[in-house]
């Protein structure tokens, strides 16, 4: 018999030795054994996001050499009002003044530049803009979805028709998509005429199915609804959805590619197979935590289509400070499917040690970098932290198992180099990881080396 101590005995026990350390961002994945699965193919002859981007960023080169002159004409030289920005832009860029306008307008709409109080800054799609193809996709998709505030409404038709007309220009658009081709203008406006007499007939609808008494003021005129169709068609061609031609619409690539994105929206939103919707985020994650990949990303693209960017990604980093580690990751996969409009509030959640080691990784993948390889961004406290936090979330929702597992994701070499970390690393769930760490091995040695650890965290030895 010998009298090691347990610490020695486990340095030179090659039984004890960790295997070779797989990376975090598998570790952090433990949980829920999560792995990646093709998203949904667009149609067939669909081009490439590359060439899509190309021909956005086409669409949108006036709109990008503005924004390019208004970020770096904001020092104290900048103009003193609107109207003088524009000419000295104009004869900057040798565009008209109506160009320097309807350039501007576009570059607000598709993110380019960001409005703080009376300055103008870049957008984060104006410093990806050349780099990011997916970038300059949202970005054109974003002026695509403001295509009514593009081309000016005529000033005789009453808001209400207005409206009605922009509530049914999807339908008129997925007739397009459908149609692979060429519409003539009346078959449109006869569908268009159609779906607004539904809008009507729908709000007219009450509970016990009488009808309401018409309401005082005035009502919708259904002659301008035809006459609407012309703006609208004029609108989406402007900002290259569509083009016009001899008394028919057709879409381009970039409008057939967005319809079918918007339709995918739809359709995940219709068939949230968990019913998580209409939850908090937190309910939410806690009913995707019981799901595989596919079906949890379903879920977060569902409930993301129903909210506000701004209120989501805040509603989930509320729910990532919680004490739920699970929920924690659980979180940032959300916010990856969230994606380039989190990445400001991805970068400020990096300054709270709690979140810091998601929010880097969050970053190194959004940046380009392999999800097996996003942990060497990581120093090794940082790395040592999310140990422990998966751990937790482990050992709170997994099995024993499990946890042991969870040994070969650590860094360092062996469980005392781990051990001695741990404790230094001052994670407020330090002392029940390593608990039930100590419960679920079944090698003596090791275990009481790792209860010893808990104590000393817990008493506050060394």
């Amino acid at each position: 018999m010998t009298s090691r101590k347990p610490d020695e005995q486990l340095a030179r026990n090659s039984r004890l030795r960790l295997v070779r350390p797989r990376s975090l961002a598998t570790a952090r994945r433990a949980v829920t054994t999560r792995r990646t699965r093709p998203s949904p193919r667009p149609p067939e002859g669909t081009p490439a996001p590359a060439e899509l981007a190309r021909q956005a960023r086409a669409v949108l080169a006036d709109a990008v050499r503005v924004a390019r002159w208004a970020a770096v004409e904001r020092g104290p030289g900048a103009a003193s009002s609107i109207a003088e920005a524009r000419e000295r832009a104009a004869a900057a860029l040798d565009m008209s003044a109506d160009q320097v306008r309807a350039g501007w307008d576009r570059a607000r709409l598709a993110g380019l530049i960001e409005l703080h109080g009376e300055t103008a800054r870049p957008g984060w799609r104006l410093r990806a803009w050349d780099r990011d193809d997916m970038a300059v996709l949202r970005g054109w998709v974003a002026l695509f979805d403001a295509w009514s505030l593009v081309h000016p409404v005529p000033g005789d038709v009453a808001p209400a028709t207005v409206a009605e007309v922009v509530e049914a220009v999807p339908q008129v658009l997925s007739l397009l998509q459908l149609s692979a081709g060429p519409v003539l203008k009346p078959a449109l406006a006869d569908l268009l005429q159609q779906r607004v007499a539904e809008l009507r007939e729908e709000r007219c609808e009450v509970p016990d199915g009488t009808r309401p008494e018409p309401a005082a003021g005035p009502v919708p005129d259904e002659a301008p609804v035809a006459a609407l169709l012309d703006w609208a068609l004029e609108g989406l061609s402007a900002v290259g959805a569509l083009t016009l031609e001899r008394g028919q619409a057709t879409l381009t690539p970039l409008g057939n590619w967005a319809v079918w994105v918007k339709l995918e929206q739809i359709c995940v939103a219709a068939q949230s197979p968990a019913g998580n919707i209409e939850q908090s985020a937190e309910d939410m994650l806690r009913g995707c935590a019981r799901l595989t990949p596919g079906p949890a990303r379903a879920e977060y693209r569902a409930w993301l289509a129903a909210r506000t960017v701004s209120s989501a990604v805040a509603e989930l980093l509320a729910v990532a400070r919680g004490e739920d580690a699970l929920l924690r990751g659980l979180a940032f996969e959300a916010l990856r499917v969230v994606g380039a409009p989190a990445e400001t509030e991805v970068r400020a959640a990096a300054a709270e040690p709690s979140l810091r080691p998601y929010a880097l990784l969050w970053l190194a993948e959004y940046e380009g970098a392999d999800p097996d390889d996003a942990a060497e961004v990581l120093t090794r406290e940082e790395a040592t932290w999310l140990w422990v936090d998966t751990a937790a979330a482990v050992a709170d929702h997994g099995e024993p198992q499990l946890l042991l597992r969870h040994l070969d994701s650590a860094v360092q070499g062996t469980v005392p180099a781990l051990l001695d970390e741990v404790r230094a690393g001052g994670h407020p769930r330090t002392v029940q990881v390593l608990v039930a760490l100590a419960a679920a091995h079944p090698d003596p040695a090791l275990a009481k080396a790792v209860r010893r650890a808990a104590f000393q965290v817990h008493t506050g030895g060394v």
